[in-house]
């Protein structure tokens, strides 16, 4: 990422917080060889009252999750209690299930083999028995035994791409004990593993905006909140949750977004939300909101194009000297290709929007300085690629990329996007290591359920042809498949054809009801760590110390692969023969000389560790003020994009050599596999829209007592129009069957016209939970909306997932009582 404008220069010791009073006078020594004598002496002056007053206030352990950083409040080695740091501008609580986390009654105890893989082994373990067996506890010898065999058998028999680590997920936070890669370390120095490509959360943006903008876009940095809030006079959200979204991070949260959306908020500054639910972000910022039919983002982003190419509020100047293919694009939108003219009025037919209004919003956008704020829903979607492009496009149209407070973003929702980066240093976890010459070509990861399903079948991706192995073994660390992958009832027919799949986890999930071994991981609270803070501004560094011992007999994922090394004889190339303080020691002295490069000092590590307390970094004014694009603006020639001209492309050659039907050269509008205007809407009428749950991380935190926060009639919400609620005979807080062709799943309805009539919000995460594991598309219990959703491609390009849509049915509830059971413990376990 360029990025001239970010600046080194030196900061006030004081502005850097990481030690208590003591420890700082100790740090002397230490600062001496890097400020001079007069400024030291000001800098501890200045800083010891603040690193006193810190002690005083301080509780308990820190530590942190991806929700936040906490001190835990601990009792009798269990945790009881938890408090925000107070750097925190908006505490999350979250943080409060932490004790939950730790003491949940639905823990993973021991190491467990389903019964009939112990009994027949991995070629007659009757793995139609998967999620509804019954346990046997094990020891861990037994346990590692177990793995390290099928590990070594597979390789030797059919090689690495027998061995998929489908170990995608929100993995627990800490630099070290990253399971997922820990899994690949391992599985690298023991022959190799199926690897997979991409993510759920923007697999189809990240393929595409590539061949646009030369770049992944999505995780990139965004324009620098202080600017947004002085320049931006128009922020459109489109499609996107972001006082929700942004309570969470990859790493830990800064939570500067919230503070960002505040200040917009503070300011009066104008606002539109466009998303088919008037969501909690468009209520609380009291944004103007807009709803459109599901699905149908790129006709309303086209027909709001044509007005401004129509009444010539376009920029020539900016599409002739930025950008490559707009003649393409122009053809496009007034009909020369097809002869349909792609104006208001046609998009108005498509998405629902009254086409004055669509002719007005294109004004509005060009008569001031505009921030389009995209969330990455509106690409987990068929047709994914199309709505991020036509995006851009239209940014491009009103030549404000590059300028203070104007263009898009695609990560303001996301980890706090645009908060200003610091300088110091960046913590690295440890490696995978380094893949065989012979290490298959990953999948893509959204394509998993056909790949086991299909083995030997090729699919195009970005391009390229992709031949799906013959996974023999699954082995899931760090993340949870039955609840990120769609149409769950089809994934648990592929899940029948490995032999063996083996998950690490806390607690029993879905994921690991499904599998044949289940080694018991410690949570982030049960071991030490360190992890970054803020993962655009790079702004923390926080110790997570070990707050209360492993539970039961759960081990840390350092530990349990390198019970599995020593069995396959790779613990020393594994462990480089160091424990877990060696291994953060040194981490934080790799980080520490990249902090001294860049002029800012700190402790040494055992003084850090000691101390109880985190490092916050120093934020150069200039980074304050910093634009996405600026620099390719200010000079394309000199500041090229990744992309093959240089330029934004709005045509992409590329593309359109590939010779996809499904996503060609320029974007436009392809009607989707299900929508409200297809076939299957005449069966299912209502479309559905899947939202971030608000009291949760996806999956995480389900089984904790924040449910009955948001649980109706101890299921998952669904949020129904009145109008469609009426017709249904669903009153508030009924029990609702949803349902279409894939699948059914008990909800708890939500009446509200906070959605659009025709529209249903159900939020991902919810534990599967079938009432007859038996039978194929047994209703599920708890609301897994995964149920209903359908499992294609977004388009041959990226192959992203689906998860943002699906044609459904909904009836108040008539059938038999049934206990939600998707917490319990399984039998024998």
């Amino acid at each position: 990422m360029k990025n001239k404008t970010m600046t080194n220069e030196a900061i006030p010791l004081s502005r850097r917080r990481f030690l208590t009073g003591a420890a700082a006078l100790m740090s002397v020594p230490l600062l001496c060889g890097l400020w001079p004598k007069s400024a030291l002496a000001q800098a501890i002056s200045q800083a010891l009252p603040q690193f006193v007053a810190l002690r005083q206030a301080q509780q308990g352990i820190l530590t942190g999750a991806h929700w936040g950083a906490f001190e835990a409040l601990v009792q009798d080695d269990r945790m009881v209690d938890v408090k925000p740091i107070q750097d925190d501008p908006a505490p999350n609580e979250l943080i409060t299930m932490a004790p939950h986390q730790v003491h949940a009654p639905n823990r993973v105890k021991y190491p467990m083999v389903r019964k009939s893989w112990l009994e027949g082994g991995p070629l007659n373990c009757k793995p139609e028995l998967r999620g509804r067996d019954e346990w046997v506890r094990v020891s861990w010898d037994k346990a590692l035994t177990l793995v390290s065999e099928q590990i070594t058998r597979l390789q030797k028999e059919h090689g690495p791409q027998a061995i998929y680590a489908g170990s995608y997920g929100w993995k627990s936070v800490g630099m070290l004990h990253n399971s997922r890669t820990l899994l690949h370390r391992l599985l690298n120095l023991t022959g190799g593993f199926g690897d997979y490509s991409g993510d759920y959360s923007t697999g189809a943006a990240q393929v595409i905006m590539a061949h646009v903008v030369g770049s992944m876009e999505v995780y990139e940095q965004q324009t620098a909140w202080p600017n947004v809030i002085e320049n931006s006079k128009l922020v459109v959200l489109w499609g996107c949750n972001p006082l929700i979204t942004l309570k969470n991070s990859w790493n830990m949260p800064d939570h500067e977004g919230l503070a960002g959306f505040e200040a917009l908020k503070k300011k009066g500054t104008r606002i539109i939300s466009i998303d088919p639910i008037y969501n909690e972000s468009a209520r609380d910022l009291k944004a103007h909101w807009i709803a459109p039919r599901p699905y149908t983002d790129s006709a309303m982003i086209i027909g709001i194009a044509h007005t401004l190419l129509a009444e010539k509020l376009h920029d020539a100047d900016f599409l002739k000297s930025y950008t490559v293919g707009f003649d393409k694009f122009e053809a496009y939108l007034t009909g020369k290709e097809d002869g349909v003219v792609k104006d208001a009025d046609w998009a108005a037919a498509i998405c629902g929007i009254d086409a004055n209004t669509l002719r007005e919003l294109a004004r509005e956008m060009a008569k001031q300085r505009t921030m389009i704020m995209a969330g990455w829903g509106i690409q987990r979607q068929h047709r994914g690629e199309q709505p991020h492009w036509l995006l851009v496009t239209l940014a491009a149209m009103l030549g404000q990329i590059g300028l203070p407070g104007g263009g898009f973003g695609f990560s303001y929702h996301y980890s706090s996007g645009g908060s200003p980066t610091a300088r110091g240093g960046i913590l690295a976890g440890i490696s995978a290591g380094k893949a065989p010459k012979n290490a298959p070509a990953s999948i893509p990861v959204a394509r998993i359920a056909d790949c086991l399903a299909n083995p030997g079948k090729t699919i195009n991706f970005n391009g390229a042809r992709v031949t799906y192995p013959d996974v023999k073994m699954v082995y899931v660390a760090g993340g949870n498949t039955f609840h990120q992958h769609q149409d769950t009832n089809n994934l648990v027919k592929a899940w029948q054809r490995p032999q063996t799949i083996v998950v690490n986890e806390p607690y029993w999930t879905a994921t690991a009801k499904h599998a044949d071994i289940v080694l018991p991981a410690t949570t982030s609270y049960e071991r030490n760590d360190m992890e970054m803070g803020g993962d655009y501004s790079q702004l923390y560094v926080f110790p997570m110390h070990q707050c209360v011992p492993p539970q039961h007999e759960s081990r840390n994922d350092f530990d349990i692969f390198a019970g599995l090394a020593e069995k396959l004889g790779v613990l020393e190339a594994y462990s480089n023969g160091k424990n877990e303080m060696q291994w953060l020691k040194g981490m934080y002295d790799d980080m520490k000389a990249q902090a001294r490069d860049a002029r800012v000092a700190l402790p040494p590590f055992d003084m850090f560790w000691a101390s109880n307390n985190y490092i916050r970094f120093p934020i150069p004014e200039q980074n304050k003020q910093w634009v996405r694009f600026a620099d390719f603006r200010e000079n394309p020639l000199l500041n090229p994009l990744g992309t093959p001209s240089g330029k934004i492309e709005i045509y992409s050659d590329t593309v359109e050599k590939m010779g996809y039907d499904d996503c060609r050269g320029i974007p436009g509008w392809m009607p989707p596999h299900e929508w409200y205007q297809g076939p299957q809407a005449q069966k299912y009428p209502l479309s559905l829209n899947t939202a971030h749950p608000v009291n949760r991380l996806h999956s995480q935190l389900d089984n904790t007592p924040l449910r009955k926060k948001y649980a109706v009639a101890d299921r998952e919400a669904i949020w129904i129009n009145p109008d469609d609620a009426s017709l249904r005979g669903i009153a508030d807080g009924d029990l609702v069957r949803a349902f279409n062709d894939r699948g059914q799943i008990l909800v708890g309805a939500k009446v509200t016209p906070d959605v659009r009539p025709g529209v249903v919000r159900i939020s991902e995460g919810a534990w599967f939970d079938p009432a007859n594991p038996a039978e194929p598309g047994s209703l599920c219990k708890n609301g897994n909306v995964n149920c209903l959703t359908f499992d294609i491609g977004s388009s041959s390009l990226a192959q992203g997932n689906c998860g943002h849509m699906a044609q459904l049915e909904i009836e108040k509830y008539q059938g038999p009582a049934l206990e939600n059971t998707a917490h319990a413990v399984p039998v024998g376990a």
